[in-house]
């Protein structure tokens, strides 16, 4: 949900013309997708980045307005907290040697970023949950200025009618209680879009949702939050639980929760959709001017705003998006499982082996959702973010396997194939796919190295959780700026 929103206060008149747009926009969007020409002849990719600020305590720095308005470049936003900011990088081709040109540009913009952050006393890290951030820096004074980030915050609350309760059991346990959604503000992700045609979407989509346990498991970054050590990927559960509109008695009616992975393997993109709509209520019931009906009859490309805002506000991991470039309307998968970090490489191995894993599985002769139930690939999913590079996944033919081997011996040859069938360079598919290996074969992510890390400070430096944290995190920076991929770093 990336617009502004400047209306706080919504009437129930509001709610029953929202909701009423929002089902002639799925009706116009069913249209579209029988006989409109959606763009898809050479599917574009893109990467979001979504940035911690911290200054020199390594505590997270408050200042992403005075930041971004010094950075003073469109690729940058604001993100739901005041130490967070967003990169959107621009989109592209990964055919030849699109994932160097990536690496290239992610590189140069985040210099340039931390240049103008240097300024304000604070420097950009890339990781999944900033490590020295307290319940007292998760609060609604800092949430970013922006007002739809409060107006958001209102309705979330509002409609959960209760303090959100946090509880996470993890290696450590973490239950407290929050007034607003400002927890939500320490999720820092990396999301990739991969443009596909309207009757591949299905494809692609279930292949998503089929892998997302194995990007998980060799990506985690996240294994910190309140001074615990939680799980390997601790921004899953503190996502999911952090902007659940439900009190628990709508939990034990069954009610779907709005961080959603879904209940089923999916025929059209429609779908998800009409999914969204029959399932969700609006949070920001806020209607346009466009009639689509009137749009598509005239032969022009209906905006369905009230349809992809209300889209917007249904967190799948892997969310369907609908959209408009130059003219032309187009449909991507929005993979959002991963975490920030920890450099520029890793995240972009990790873009190779999500791209060339979808693609393969996805254009298989047996599709992989055939094989696999999708509650299997939704335990996995948790599995692996508890556990990260220690998990044991569930895959068709093989039974329970730990996720290394899964990743070695079946999904990296399957990567490499989908990544020739995208065009990329050899040279760059082996790079990238070459460091998911590594990870692999040393049993090191980020989420590993930060506790190994940790534990050295405790162990052999006798520094208590809290000093050993902020150690970590400055070496943690340091190393981020060389672009070395994080099996490589040492730990002591």
């Amino acid at each position: 949900m990336g617009r502004d929103v400047s209306q706080g206060a919504f009437t129930r008149e509001d709610r029953v013309r929202y909701r009423q747009k929002v089902r002639r926009c799925l009706d116009v969007f069913a249209l579209m997708l029988d006989d409109f020409g959606f763009d898809a002849d050479r599917p574009m990719t893109g990467l979001e980045i979504e940035l911690n600020l911290v200054d020199s305590a390594a505590e997270p720095a408050m200042r992403n307005e005075e930041i971004l308005a010094d950075i003073a470049d469109p690729l940058f936003q604001t993100e739901l907290g005041q130490f967070n900011l967003e990169l959107n990088a621009l989109p592209r081709l990964i055919e030849g040697t699109g994932f160097a040109d990536y690496e290239q540009d992610l590189r140069s913009s985040l210099a340039r970023a931390d240049e103008r952050a240097a300024k304000s006393d604070a420097k950009i890290v890339l990781v999944g949950i900033l490590p020295t951030l307290t319940e007292g820096h998760l609060v609604e004074d800092n949430l970013s200025t922006n007002e739809r980030y409060r107006v958001l915050n209102d309705q979330i609350v509002g409609a959960r009618g209760e303090d959100i309760e946090l509880d996470i059991r993890g290696v450590e346990r973490l239950r407290t209680h929050t007034d607003s959604i400002a927890p939500e503000a320490a999720c820092t992700s990396l999301q990739f879009h991969l443009q596909v045609a309207p009757d591949s979407f299905a494809d692609y989509w279930n292949a998503s949702q089929a892998i997302a346990g194995v990007q998980v498991a060799v990506g985690a970054n996240s294994p910190y939050l309140y001074g615990r050590k939680l799980w390997a990927e601790t921004r899953i559960a503190l996502f999911e639980q952090a902007t659940d509109t439900r009190p628990d008695e709508l939990k034990a009616q069954g009610v779907r929760p709005r961080v959603w992975f879904g209940e089923r393997w999916i025929t059209s993109i429609f779908d998800l959709f009409e999914e969204n709509v029959r399932y969700f209520p609006p949070l920001l019931p806020i209607c346009e001017d466009e009639d689509p009906v009137e749009v598509l009859h005239a032969g022009g490309v209906p905006q369905l705003g009230e349809l992809r805002l209300h889209n917007g506000t249904v967190y799948r991991w892997n969310r369907p998006v609908y959209d408009i470039m130059d003219g032309r309307p187009h449909l991507r998968v929005e993979n959002r499982v991963l975490p920030a970090g920890p450099t520029v490489v890793d995240m972009l191995a990790n873009a190779a082996f999500y791209f060339g894993l979808a693609r393969a599985l996805a254009e298989a002769d047996r599709p992989i959702w055939s094989q696999l139930t999708f509650s299997a690939a939704e335990e996995n999913f948790h599995a692996a973010a508890r556990r990260g590079m220690d998990a044991v996944l569930h895959w068709p033919r093989l039974g329970d396997v730990p996720v290394t081997d899964l990743v070695l011996d079946v999904l990296l040859p399957r990567a490499a194939d989908g990544l020739d069938g995208f065009g990329v360079a050899p040279a760059e598919r082996d790079r990238l796919l070459g460091i998911i290996e590594q990870r692999c074969r040393t049993g090191r992510n980020g989420a590993t190295w930060q506790t190994e890390a940790v534990w050295a400070a405790e162990r052999h430096r006798g520094m208590d959780r809290p000093a050993a944290l902020h150690h970590m995190l400055r070496r943690y920076a340091d190393l981020q700026r060389s672009n070395e991929p994080v099996h490589t770093w040492p730990v002591d």
